[in-house]
């Protein structure tokens, strides 16, 4: 009973392990041509669902998902390259489309303002820390001892 158990358990891990993800490109939708299919998919696999948002279209159900699907093949069946297939679809649907994003300043600004905000407060707190020390060092003068021991005396 028990290593009937273990056995199905094992199976039924592995089953899930090997399980890919559903792939939403219905039968119509491909194309005869095998090398444009297979740009096609990899196109699609590239260009976020604006439904989903965390999904490709070839992985997508949504409606949306499906006329990109069919829009990257009317492209590529026409003739267009591969990058002229992605900047047309950006340029109708936005950079947000792009699963990666492409590089640019834009981006750069996004992603450096983080570390440039860091490293501005590491300084900000090296430099206060600094200044600190050498307040907390400097000696008194002969007549702030004086004074102070005047002080001392009293009490």
């Amino acid at each position: 009973m028990k290593t009937r158990f273990s056995l199905t358990s094992i199976v039924l891990l592995l089953a899930l392990l090997f399980a890919g993800a559903a792939q939403a490109v219905k039968p119509d939708e491909m194309l005869a041509d095998p090398a444009l299919e297979a740009r096609a998919r990899a196109l699609s696999e590239g260009l976020r669902c604006m439904v989903c948002q965390n999904q490709s279209i070839d992985e997508s159900d949504a409606d949306l998902a499906r006329d990109l699907r069919i829009l990257v093949r009317q492209r590529l069946v026409a003739g267009d390259t591969d990058q002229q297939v992605v900047d047309y679809v950006v340029s109708r649907y936005g950079e947000f489309v792009l699963l990666k994003p492409r590089f640019d300043l834009r981006n750069a600004l996004l992603w450096g303002t983080p570390v440039i905000l860091l490293l501005a407060g590491g300084i900000f707190i090296a430099f206060n820390a600094r200044s600190r020390r050498q307040l907390a060092t400097k000696s008194l003068s002969a007549d702030e001892q004086a004074a102070l021991d005047a002080i001392l005396r009293r009490d």
